[in-house]
């Protein structure tokens, strides 16, 4: 698949339960910050378990084109840094094609470097607002010049005199936060991120693991995370978890298609990310957590999720959200599959992403047969029951990978099945996903 290319029309036919092991890719946050704090260190990082969809191989790119080393060496990636500061302008427009998460964040990594990039990504990346990600850089003395409401094509010019910042976030966002304390690290003096909600917190236990010095305590305010500017970063070897974003989907099916039971091994429980298995557990699914363990500073389990029709709706606590955001496209069709409301709020954030999920998936899920409410922060799933859904129609993924792959998902379950207008996204961060749930036994076909 290719998320840039001629859109592939696909289809997932019900009837078929699923069963095997899933081996879902590397954790795609994991992968973005190994790429980047190995290209901002002195010496060789090695990193096992990248995940080499194309958002991930775009970040790889944008590095060369700061100067640092990146290459595959076997199952490995090698990364020989160039230093905290020691970024080259690059030659070229950087593309980060349809990742959120690598534009914002190498913005922040050479925001504070006496450099000027320009940005720019597909057209779903292009339509997104980066506002809230130059606002704060500003106050480090970075500028940025982009189209009207601050999206890409975007000039940045990097802070020739940086000065240390506190910013307080006004949503919570792991974008933006990571991108703030990337650009401290090359700010002198203490750099300070105020969160009143906590979110997936990658970035600062992997900032300290390559040797900078930060502090994370709780204040009347929220979560206040203390940087030290200017360290020298060392490199490290990392072996990435696999992604808990990607392991839902195969999880969700497994609850919501009848006579299924998958395992998927191997998957990082951070805390900070885990909030949708908790929430299936909430609504009774069958979803077990099977020789839990840590390694290196995270959590890990295998996930065993088995069918056994007897889902309920329930509201999720809208203090969740930020460990789960990604995750609300899946749950609002396990929601399909339950009996009674599910409801969701605190979810503003949605509307934000590659497209406007809540929309996207609300237009999705009525048009095979579900009541949904929305409203600007929150929506309502009426659930259908276990064998309630119709489906029976073809959806539009507007370049979301992660709305291509839910509607995929209903698909097994449905009555009818259900298509989609284009599945190419998905390759941006599980490029194996159609031959892993063919594996499980899955029917899905390209049109």
């Amino acid at each position: 698949m290719s998320g840039h290319g001629t859109p592939i029309p696909m289809t997932a036919r019900s009837g078929h339960p699923l069963s095997g092991t899933a081996n879902v890719p590397g954790d795609k946050s994991i992968s973005h910050r190994s790429l980047i704090l190995g290209a901002l260190s002195v010496g060789e990082t090695r990193v096992t378990g990248l995940l080499e969809g194309e958002d991930v191989l775009d970040t790889a790119e944008a590095m060369r084109a700061f100067g640092a080393q990146v290459e595959r060496d076997g199952a490995a990636w090698v990364i020989h840094g160039v230093g905290v500061g020691g970024f080259r302008e690059p030659e070229d427009v950087i593309d980060c094609g349809n990742s959120g998460t690598g534009v914002r964040l190498i913005m922040g990594c050479m925001a504070t470097s006496p450099i000027t990039a320009t940005f720019t990504g597909d057209a779903s990346l292009r339509s997104r607002p980066m506002g809230r990600v130059t606002d704060p850089l500003g106050l480090f003395g970075t500028q940025a010049f982009g189209r009207k409401g601050g999206r890409l094509p975007m000039t940045i010019v990097g802070a020739k005199d940086p000065v240390p910042v506190r910013y307080e976030l006004p949503v919570p966002s792991a974008q933006v936060k990571s991108a703030i304390l990337l650009a401290g690290l090359n700010a002198p003096g203490q750099t300070v991120v105020v969160e009143r909600e906590a979110t997936r917190d990658h970035t600062e236990r992997m900032l300290r693991g390559f040797g900078a010095h930060v502090q994370v305590e709780d204040a009347p305010e929220g979560r206040v995370i203390i940087l030290d500017g200017e360290p020298e970063l060392r490199a490290q070897t990392i072996v990435v978890p696999r992604d808990p974003s990607s392991a839902a989907f195969p999880v969700c099916a497994g609850i919501i298609v009848p006579g299924s039971e998958v395992l998927v091994p191997n998957i990082g429980l951070n805390p900070t990310r885990a909030g949708l298995f908790a929430t299936l557990r909430e609504m009774g699914a069958d979803l077990v957590f099977e020789n839990m363990r840590e390694e290196g500073g995270e959590p890990v389990a295998d996930l065993r999720a088995r069918f056994n029709g007897a889902l309920k709706g329930v509201e999720v606590p809208p203090e969740r959200a930020a460990s789960m955001i990604d995750e609300y496209p899946i749950l609002s069709v396990v929601a399909a599959f339950a009996e009674g409301p599910t409801v969701m709020r605190g979810v503003k954030e949605l509307r934000v992403k590659e497209s406007d999920r809540i929309d996207a998936m609300a237009k999705a899920l009525r048009a095979a047969g579900v009541e949904v409410e929305e409203g600007p922060d929150w929506w309502i799933v009426h659930g259908r029951g276990a064998d309630g859904v119709e489906g029976g129609v073809v959806a539009e993924t507007r370049l979301d990978h992660r709305i291509a792959m839910s509607c995929l998902i209903l698909g097994m379950a449905a009555r009818k099945g259900m298509g989609v207008d284009d599945g190419s996204p998905i390759a941006t961060s599980f490029p194996v996903f159609e031959t892993l749930m063919g594996g499980l036994g899955a029917s899905l076909s390209r049109e």
